[in-house]
């Protein structure tokens, strides 16, 4: 099984001036209209550095069309009422799937977990992701067999992913963490044994940890705590045993490679690079998939 992540905060510099709106938040970005200091939640893309949200909702006079002022994440997503909706729904699927496993005694374990090649006894009909179950890459993603395996999970989530959520967008962040969590499940799939089992969140929470160095580094945050953070669970997953080592390193080079796109795409060509990246990602996934099913049967 995947080792969960440890946790993290997003590191501030000290000294730093705390955003207008929330002033707990230190930042070193401010509104290029009034220079007052915003956070990535706030922080909303023009045609020269960032607005804020009162700048752009007094309009820029410049003969745009109304949307072209509505509120916009760093990553040119639009900014929700409540930043975290997302990460709740993931976190809970994640629960309800692990009550269902507990009510079913561990029998959605076997016929949801991450395997490629199996069969439950001697001269039974094989099964695993090779023999058509492709579902599997994604089931496997939201289950968990143990109430430590999955409070980890959901604690990287939910101190990740909140903040991911607000400066991506809801269905950036969303790309960002399905893809990242069936990188790590192809990978997985791709190197580990065809009858060892996986399962867990810990390749999609991988993703969210590679996605906030990325995302720290383009706010001119201190990267220190994130790498050592990193660093840290990178050591877990290469020298405690069971753990699916594959499907964090899937998921981080995944989630890395997607985020750099979010945040660093030019604004005239943003949802080209963004969604272009991701289904690039997507694409190499699909075709690792198919080598090993081909290699498999």
């Amino acid at each position: 099984m995947e080792q969960a992540p440890g946790s993290g905060q997003e590191p501030q510099n000290p000294g730093l001036p705390g955003c207008y709106r929330h002033p707990d938040r230190e930042t070193g970005i401010r509104c290029a209209r009034c220079e007052r200091p915003i956070c990535p939640e706030c922080m909303i893309s023009a045609s020269v550095g960032f607005q804020c949200p009162d700048c752009v909702r007094e309009g820029s006079g410049t003969g745009h069309a109304p949307s072209a002022n509505q509120p916009r994440t760093l990553a040119g997503g639009t900014i929700a009422a409540d930043p975290r909706l997302l990460t709740k729904v993931l976190i809970g699927i994640n629960a309800a799937v692990f009550i269902a496993v507990l009510a079913t005694d561990d029998r959605l374990v076997r016929d949801l977990s991450l395997i490629g090649q199996f069969w439950d006894y001697f001269g039974a009909p094989l099964q695993g992701v090779a023999e058509g179950q492709w579902y599997r890459l994604v089931t496997s993603m939201f289950l968990h067999q143990e109430i430590w395996h999955l409070g980890f999970n959901m604690l990287g989530l939910w101190w990740l992913g909140g903040p991911l959520e607000a400066a991506l967008g809801r269905a950036r962040y969303l790309s960002l963490y399905l893809i990242s969590g069936l990188a790590g499940s192809a990978l997985t799939y791709l190197i580990a044994a065809p009858n060892q089992p996986s399962l867990g969140a810990s390749g999609a929470v991988f993703g969210l940890m590679g996605a906030t160095a990325v995302l720290m580094r383009r706010l001119n945050y201190d990267l220190r705590p994130v790498l050592v953070l990193l660093a840290l669970n990178l050591l877990f997953t290469f020298t405690w045993s069971g753990i699916a080592w594959e499907a964090h390193v899937g998921g981080l080079v995944a989630g890395t490679a997607i985020a750099y796109a979010m945040v660093h795409a030019p604004r005239e060509r943003r949802a080209l690079v963004q969604y272009g990246v991701c289904g690039l990602v997507l694409l190499v996934v699909v075709a690792v998939v198919v080598v090993r099913t081909t290699q498999l049967v």
